[in-house]
């Protein structure tokens, strides 16, 4: 298979030319390590993995030890198995003037998270890779930042060969971006996303949170998959699962850290009172998610009754890869009052929000930007926005938004 270049290479680049240490956080199977090896060919960095137990032995019991067998520069991979290592990374980092001597990759575990941040501060970069987004699987990437102005869409539209077309945006959310079901027919797919639950996911959840009972876990995940796009509701995961609504807390807490969903927080501003306080829950890989719901084809699930939450889930996680790999940061949220009055996305970067809803049609209602005037009440600067669907090409809808081809973000 050949290898598919990744949005974050750039900035991984960037990061270990200044860092002398940097982590890749992910789930499982989305290409950290391909990628990193991709990127040391040529260069003289030894390879280390603490999958293997003989060496995680070592890494936990003696550290000096371990980088006097296996020197720096060094990929080390699924770091948090030994965080014993952290402190001797430091000190290595602290006698060397060299940039980028670590490159370490490893899941998002609030405990290691914390780890890191405590012992190697100042000295580590931190990033996330997501599953391959359409635009990587596609080979299309955009040199203009996406902030949403009429301008800057052109500029992208500019770089799309094919047309927005509901099929092949189906077609990449049933199937989903990790790069071992790019090229799998349907049995194939199907028996990956299987063992993936059951081999990596299983033996994760019970690693880090001491979850031993599989069929539970198996039926919250299931639960979590129902709920997709939709406002988290602890009791309706915790009665699916037949688990106290702590608990349910605590797995989805596990799953957010496992790279598995993503939570999208509500916008908070105290000059707007009664906003929600609950996040809405999405999952990082549409394809997996599919699987658990078992929409066992792309057409059925194009067709069924969840096709919009898909579609929705779809555009949130693009938007969450583009950030994460641009130069820019964004804060992603979305806006819900007590009257029910809802804004799928808040894009807020440089003190401006970029308003976005997210429609499966190809000619949604040009009235729903009316909802956006909410935010000429606060203090806040209102960016350009509008509304990511199905059309085929840009359309202004008024000064400040457009109808945006969801193929452009």
């Amino acid at each position: 298979m050949e290898y598919i270049t990744r949005g974050l290479e750039r900035k991984f680049l960037h990061m270990s030319s200044f860092f002398k240490a940097v982590l890749i956080t992910g789930a499982r199977q989305v290409g950290k390590t391909t990628m990193l090896k991709h990127l040391a060919e040529g260069q003289n960095r030894t390879y280390v993995s603490l999958d293997d137990v003989m060496i995680r032995i070592l890494a936990k019991s003696d550290p000096v030890l371990f980088f006097q067998t296996y020197k720096p520069p060094i990929i080390i991979d699924e770091i948090q198995y030994a965080p014993e290592l952290f402190g001797q990374i430091k000190i290595i980092c602290d006698n060397s003037e060299e940039k980028g001597l670590f490159w370490l990759t490893g899941s998002q575990q609030y405990n290691m998270m914390k780890n890191v941040r405590e012992t190697l501060a100042g000295r580590i970069g931190i990033m996330e890779l997501y599953s391959l987004s359409k635009d990587e699987k596609e080979g299309v990437s955009f040199d203009t930042e996406l902030d949403f102005s009429l301008e800057s869409l052109l500029e992208r539209q500019k770089k799309r060969v094919k047309k927005n077309d509901i099929v092949d945006v189906f077609e990449h959310i049933w199937r989903g971006g990790m790069p071992q079901v790019l090229y799998a027919d349907m049995e194939q797919r199907q028996e990956y996303f299987n063992s993936y639950v059951d081999t990596y996911l299983m033996r994760d959840v019970a690693d880090v949170g001491g979850i031993t009972d599989t069929i539970r876990f198996r039926k919250f995940l299931n639960a979590c998959a129902a709920l997709v796009s939709e406002q988290v509701n602890y009791k309706t995961l915790a009665d699916a699962a037949e688990i106290a609504q702590p608990t349910a807390r605590e797995w989805l807490r596990l799953l957010q850290g496992l790279g598995i969903v993503y939570l999208l927080q509500p916008y908070a501003n105290n000059e707007l009172k009664r906003l929600t306080k609950t996040p809405k829950l999405y999952f990082c890989d549409t394809g997996l998610c599919a699987y658990l719901s078992m929409w066992l084809t792309r057409d059925t699930l194009m067709n069924g009754a969840a096709s919009g939450h898909y579609f929705e889930n779809y555009v949130v996680v693009e938007l969450l890869k583009n950030y994460a790999y641009a130069k820019s940061k964004a804060n992603l949220t979305y806006y819900r009052d007590s009257n029910a009055k809802e804004i799928d996305v808040f894009v807020e970067e440089n003190n401006k929000i970029h308003p976005l809803e997210i429609k499966k049609s190809a000619n949604p209602d040009r009235r729903e930007v009316k909802k956006y005037e909410v935010l000429d009440k606060v203090a806040i600067e209102r960016g350009n926005g509008g509304i990511v669907c199905m059309c085929e090409s840009v359309i202004p809808i008024d000064p400040k938004n457009c109808f945006i081809p969801c193929n452009l973000i």
